[in-house]
């Protein structure tokens, strides 16, 4: 079995991959559905979405914030509000 490779999201270091990804389900499952992310929670989701593999149009124009939406089969997820109103769905799993 191979180590466990560190992770680091903005200040924020993680001794394994699955250490963050526990990380960022807490933050999406503190909030209801349809809520708007904390501002420290959203600094960190930005950290979060800059290694996201589709980054450049999940933040399109710019990030005004983050929301708790509904995701398929009952599930939740992160969407991107950009400054020109417009939402992305960011799914965390694929950021780490």
């Amino acid at each position: 079995m191979a180590p466990s490779k560190p992770v680091r999201i903005g200040d924020y270091h993680f001794p394994k991959k699955s250490d963050a990804l526990l990380f960022l389900k807490e933050i999406l499952n503190r909030y209801d559905l349809g809520a708007r992310i904390s501002s420290e929670d959203s600094n960190f989701l930005h950290d979060a979405i800059k290694n996201h593999p589709e980054c450049d149009s999940k933040v399109g124009v710019g990030i005004d914030h983050f929301v708790v939406r509904s995701a398929d089969y009952g599930t939740r997820c992160f969407y991107v509000v950009r400054t020109d109103e417009t939402e992305e769905r960011f799914s965390y799993k694929s950021r780490v």
